[in-house]
């Protein structure tokens, strides 16, 4: 239970538990600070216009980026041959 609950999903993404708890909660403050951007912008249609989007797309990136890496990574693994 103690691996399902913290081990098998930061194993999934290529990253320790503390690597994932810094990479998570550095995506959630992005994502908080966006979050008020868009409410700034909700309020004052004038300010923070791209903020929002840009928070996402430069996420959205990031993600893809590190997905792409471990899929790398792992393929790199499955295909080494080893000789003894």
């Amino acid at each position: 239970m103690f691996r399902k609950l913290f081990l098998d999903h930061p194993d999934e993404v290529g990253e320790s538990y503390g690597e994932h708890a810094r990479v998570a909660g550095r995506f959630g403050a992005e994502m908080i600070v966006g979050g008020i951007a868009c409410l700034v912008h909700a309020a004052v249609p004038a300010l923070c216009k791209t903020s929002g989007s840009r928070t996402i797309a430069r996420l959205h990136a990031r993600l893809v980026a590190k997905r792409s890496a471990v899929k790398a990574d792992r393929a790199q693994v499955k295909s080494v041959e080893y000789v003894i």
